[in-house]
């Protein structure tokens, strides 16, 4: 019989098709949980224990030093710079908590795995790949959705505000996390689905497909509900593992701005002779790229880089391999090469405003970043220069 058994605070005992899962939830930067869960695991004995992670996590948190051996202008080339800066915000925002708290983050998936180890039980990595989970939060956003999240990681990044361990394990009601859940699927509901509600999914999935007839298995108290409400029913994992495609609205962005600087400078040169469609082509050179400049300049890139992102800002909108932000950081990559101790200190780093200009690796992302928003806006101006010199 399928049924769920609260047995004590923070741990349900779930009965899947003759074999018992033992659910703990956690906080990720508390010293409570990691005495939890190392109870549970070794009060238990189970043949499997699975972990909220997923592989690229697991090796994060097994060996900090990985950065050493990040290659970033293949990082910029590949096009995952948004990718990595996103992921080393939410480093450096949870590592910040847990130096206030005293507690290296997910401190308790490590115990667990430690644990588990020294009992010979099996590893899990039960969540989806933090990769598809943030491309399937980004496809999901408008742009004002986009720019919403984008300052939500920032301000959680540089606050200053004090979160005490007891605030941490207050959370852990399963009432206030629905609370604070509820209220953020109000304001970005697309990125609650891919954050919080595809991966509730996918971690019922693994869960009930690890090996053994006793499961422990560790995930962030925030899961817990999803969990338990899904863990019985069907669940196609192979398509939450999908990286969609671009929205409809990005491709007609894509194709638009093209058709209509074109129009444009065609209806020129018809109407007006070569000299007004020669000073509209200029207009737009000049426009787009200045703008593109202005954003490597204001994340003080070198001279060689604000050069490039000039020449290449005129083409973003035309030709979707030259893009000016991803002109501009190669750049920087190549030109300021990280050193070791920026790899070293980066999670740190990533925690203040002067930390990010003088850390290498952050400072060739937000050049991409900034430089990408400038020059968009740049686009826009310049059509609609464009348009009132018609």
């Amino acid at each position: 019989m399928n049924e769920i058994i609260p047995i004590r605070e923070n741990v349900d005992l779930i009965r899947y098709e003759g074999r018992e899962i033992l659910l703990v939830g956690t906080a990720h930067v508390s010293h409570q949980s990691a005495a939890l869960v190392e109870e549970v695991i070794l009060e238990n004995r189970p043949e499997s224990v699975c972990v909220e992670l997923c592989a690229p996590r697991f090796e994060s948190l097994k060996n900090p030093d990985r950065w050493k051996n990040t290659d970033i202008v293949e990082v910029i080339r590949s096009g995952k710079g948004y990718v990595l800066l996103s992921q080393l915000m939410l480093v450096g925002f949870q590592k910040k908590l847990g130096e206030r708290l005293k507690i290296k983050p997910g401190e308790e998936m490590l115990r667990a795995v430690s644990v588990a180890e020294g009992l010979g039980a099996g590893i899990v990595l039960a969540d989806r790949e933090v990769r598809i989970t943030l491309k399937r939060s980004w496809a999901g956003l408008s742009i004002f959705g986009m720019s919403h999240l984008l300052t939500a990681m920032i301000q959680g990044l540089f606050t200053k505000q004090e979160v005490t361990e007891a605030e941490i394990e207050r959370l852990k009601s399963a009432d206030a996390l629905e609370e604070v859940l509820r209220e953020f699927s109000e304001v970005l509901p697309q990125v609650r689905v891919a954050l919080i509600d595809e991966r509730d999914l996918y971690l019922a999935s693994k869960i009930r497909e690890a090996p053994g007839k006793k499961i422990v298995a560790i995930v962030g108290a925030g899961h817990v509900p999803g969990i338990k409400r899904s863990i019985f029913g069907p669940i196609d994992r192979a398509a939450l593992e999908i990286i969609p495609k671009k929205g409809f609205w990005t491709r007609v962005i894509n194709w638009a701005f093209p058709v209509i600087i074109a129009g444009i400078v065609l209806y020129a040169f018809s109407r007006s002779g070569v000299e007004s469609g020669t000073q509209l082509i200029s207009s737009w050179v000049i426009t787009t790229g200045c703008f593109g400049a202005l954003g490597a300049a204001l994340t003080l890139s070198h001279p060689v880089s604000i050069v490039l992102a000039f020449l290449a800002a005129p083409i973003t909108a035309f030709n979707p391999i030259v893009k000016a932000g991803r002109a501009a950081a190669l750049s920087e990559a190549v030109l300021r090469k990280p050193r070791v101790s920026d790899f070293e200190t980066i999670a740190d780093d990533m925690s203040s405003l002067k930390g990010l200009f003088r850390n290498r690796v952050s400072r060739i992302l937000l050049v991409l970043v900034v430089t990408t928003v400038t020059t968009w806006i740049g686009i826009i101006w310049g059509t609609k220069v464009m348009a009132s010199l018609l």
